[in-house]
Order: structure tokens, then C-alpha cells, then sequence
């Protein structure tokens, strides 16, 4: 059963225009029928403190000492998290400085020290490697990925190799569900994107 915290997050989302449905190319270069953009809440500060206090007690029970968010939309996230919890943070840059340290990875670290990286929504696991890999080539240790949404269509094998493991809040499942129950989409709409996802799923 869904729980009235996430229904609610899923509602939110869908009212702010960072749930849509249509044709959309993805960073993967697939067109998908429904699009994520979580952009859109760093426009709603209260919902920015929602979803930061939902994601930290997603990782009540992990272990870490350092936080890092995936550029740009969980950056945000990441330093709302920061600020209210006390918790040092990193962050990578998405082009390497040219002068001065060159650094790709910003901020005071030491090695073998745990790290959380934090995402807002998963498609292929792609982005997140791009800053685990980074911080794990510097001896940061990084063993969980918490994100906002969960597409389901992550290469798991990918990321396990790396010795992650992803947590989420929503799977698009659920929300599609509460926005079918909710009569916010059409019976032919959930349809169609249950069977793209489940498709695509297949594909990797």
C-alpha cells in the first residue's frame, strides 16, 4: 500500500508540472511518453523541505559521514540536506577546471570516508556513475544512492558492480497508480506508459 507521505509527494509533483505526458526524447536519446522534472520544485521551497526531509529519513539507517549531490537538480537537495543536517558536503563539477587545482571534486574529504550521493531521478544509472566513479577515484567510498524517483529502467548490473545500491521514495509504478486512482490521467495513458516501461525494461 502507498503510503499518504509519498501519495502526497506524487500528487505535488504531477499539480508543479514535474510529472507530464506526451512524447519526450530522454538523455538516452529514447522518446518515453512521460517525463520527470524535478527542476521545477527549487520554485517551491516547501516542498524542497518535504522532499529533503523525506530523503533523509530514507537514509536513517545507512551509513555516511559525507553527502554529494548529482548535478544539477540534486544540488539543491543535497545542500538543503546539508544545512539542516549538519552534514559536510561535496560536489562535482560537471567541466574540469582548466587552472588552479583542476579539481573535478569540490570540497574537504578524506580518504575511505562514506559518502551518500544523492539523485533526483534515476532513468539509466548513467549520471550517477559519473559522480560515484569521480569520488571513488579519489578514495571517497560511496555504497548508496538515494533518489526522489525511480524509473525502474536503471541497469542495476552497472550499478551493483560498483557496489552500489539505490533507495528510493517513488517508483514511477506508484505514481502512476495514484494519478490513475486519483483521476489525474487517463485509463489509455497508464496504459500506454506501464507497457513502455515494462518494454524498455526488457531492452537492457
Amino acid at each position: 500500500m502507498i503510503q499518504l507521505q509519498t501519495k502526497k509527494m506524487i500528487l505535488d509533483l504531477f499539480s508543479i508540472g514535474s510529472i507530464q505526458f506526451g512524447h519526450f526524447v530522454l538523455k538516452s536519446g529514447i522518446t518515453s511518453p512521460i517525463y520527470i522534472d524535478l527542476r521545477r520544485i527549487i520554485s517551491f521551497p516547501k516542498m524542497v523541505k518535504e522532499i529533503r526531509d523525506a530523503l533523509w529519513q530514507l537514509a536513517s539507517d545507512l551509513e555516511f559521514s559525507l553527502i554529494c549531490g548529482v548535478p544539477y537538480t540534486a544540488l539543491p537537495l543535497a545542500t538543503a540536506i546539508s544545512l539542516k543536517y549538519n552534514i559536510p558536503m561535496l560536489m562535482r563539477r560537471k567541466e574540469i577546471k582548466e587552472y588552479g587545482t583542476k579539481s573535478i571534486i569540490e570540497g574537504i574529504f578524506s580518504k575511505e570516508q562514506l559518502c551518500l550521493v544523492i539523485e533526483d531521478v534515476i532513468t539509466t544509472g548513467k549520471s550517477i556513475l559519473e559522480t560515484v566513479i569521480p569520488l571513488q577515484n579519489l578514495g571517497v567510498i560511496v555504497k548508496n544512492i538515494c533518489v526522489v524517483l525511480n524509473r525502474e529502467q536503471s541497469d542495476v548490473k552497472a550499478l551493483q558492480k560498483n557496489g552500489l545500491s539505490v533507495h528510493s521514495l517513488i517508483s514511477i509504478y506508484e505514481a502512476l497508480e495514484v494519478l490513475y486512482e486519483e483521476k489525474k490521467i487517463e485509463e489509455n495513458i497508464f496504459q500506454n506508459v506501464t507497457c513502455f516501461l515494462k518494454t524498455y525494461d526488457k531492452k537492457i
